[in-house]
């Protein structure tokens, strides 16, 4: 008996040493590799859940971007494959997605919708010294971590918050409706918002969080309705902005309506009725079909998928050639030289960017605009 226990225990403890050669970090200067010798580079967005949607598309991006290097010859004489992971805009998700992403040992990380999902899994690529390009989050409390395992290629809230106030100041919209969804970018865009708008001289009239599961807004649209804002900005996600904006103009609320960038989808038109969303306006990145010079980006997209390309397909794309870029000037897969290349990065031209990192590691220029939708599609305000 003792013979055959002494057996089982070598035999795991042989397993587990596997396991953990498998796993473990790379030990050669070039990191981590897949089977094939590939660079195994993470992703992680929302695959499912209300923001699948946008989820999707920006792994769509990735997908062309990926192809594109590879079938141009790849990164130091390797192919790109990419390890996906969901973190359904979800803290929790977000988490355990990023500790999948570290097991499979990828070498950077691109991705993050949700600032309320980038925050956790961003802390877990800093205990990994994993490198992590963010695309699309954009709360000021990813940067405020100090992380230099993180660079954010998306505009901050205060200057989308910047960019609502200076539009609604310019349209004499001096009594403002602020509502969030009590998420950590809807919030934060909520109290930048107030904040900035107070500076340019209006006044908030209502403050309100509301349930992002909720289904009906009456009781509050009707406050709002009573109230008379001249503008309502809704900082939250397009699920219930969608539903909210619906509601207001069932209604009949006046004023103008405006939604930040998280409700940047063509589902809040979809959500809301083509009716009702005429006029919706938003505090958004450009689409890649009002960038200049994206053309060729948005045919392909849409021979490939047979859709438009979506809010942040644009700014995921360039996150996948900025890493590729970062890949040849640091010569290496090695996590350090990796940061250092991404760091340094100067004047890369990009798709409606030139990405220059600050001290920070976030963007000196916002690239935020008020897009309104007409005859629904998302075009720029004149």
């Amino acid at each position: 008996m003792k013979k055959w226990r002494s057996m089982i225990a070598s035999m795991i403890l042989t397993v587990s040493l596997a396991l953990v050669g498998c796993t473990g970090q790379p030990t050669g200067s070039q990191g981590a590799s897949g089977e094939s010798g590939d660079i195994l580079v993470g992703v992680i967005f929302p695959m499912t859940g209300n923001n699948a949607t946008d989820g999707k598309d920006m792994y769509n991006a990735v997908e062309m971007a990926v192809k594109k290097i590879n079938d141009a010859g790849g990164i130091l004489g390797k192919k790109l494959k990419v390890e996906v992971a969901d973190d359904g805009c979800d803290p929790q998700m977000a988490t355990a997605a990023a500790n999948k992403l570290v097991s499979q040992n990828v070498v950077a990380v691109v991705g993050g919708y949700c600032s309320g999902a980038t925050l956790p899994a961003s802390g877990v690529f800093k205990n990994a010294n994993i490198p992590m390009i963010v695309t699309a989050a954009n709360s000021s409390k990813l940067p405020a971590q100090g992380y230099d395992t993180l660079f954010l290629i998306n505009g901050l809230v205060p200057d989308q918050a910047q960019k609502a106030a200076d539009y609604m100041s310019a349209k004499q919209a001096k009594k403002v409706a602020l509502i969030h969804d009590n998420s950590a970018y809807a919030k934060d865009l909520a109290d930048s918002a107030k904040a900035a708008i107070e500076k340019t001289g209006g006044s908030i009239v209502a403050y309100e969080a509301i349930n992002p599961e909720e289904k009906d807004f009456n009781a509050l649209v009707t406050k709002l309705k009573g109230l008379q804002p001249d503008a309502t900005y809704f900082t939250g996600y397009y699920a219930a902005g969608g539903l909210m904006l619906k509601q207001f103009k069932q209604k009949d609320v006046q004023g103008l309506f405006m939604v930040g960038d998280g409700s940047f989808s063509e589902d809040v038109i979809k959500i809301a009725g083509a009716e009702n969303a005429e006029g919706l306006l938003i505090t958004a990145t450009p689409t890649a079909e009002l960038i200049e010079g994206a053309q060729a980006f948005v045919s392909e997209y849409k021979q490939a998928y047979n859709l438009s390309p979506g809010p942040f397909s644009a700014l995921t794309y360039n996150g996948i050639n900025l890493l590729a870029d970062s890949l040849n000037r640091a010569k290496s897969t090695d996590k350090e030289a990796l940061k250092k290349a991404i760091k340094e990065t100067k004047d890369f031209q990009a798709l409606g960017q030139t990405i220059t990192f600050n001290a920070q590691n976030t963007l000196d220029a916002s690239n935020f605009a008020v897009l309104q939708v007409e005859g629904g599609k998302f075009t720029l305000t004149k």
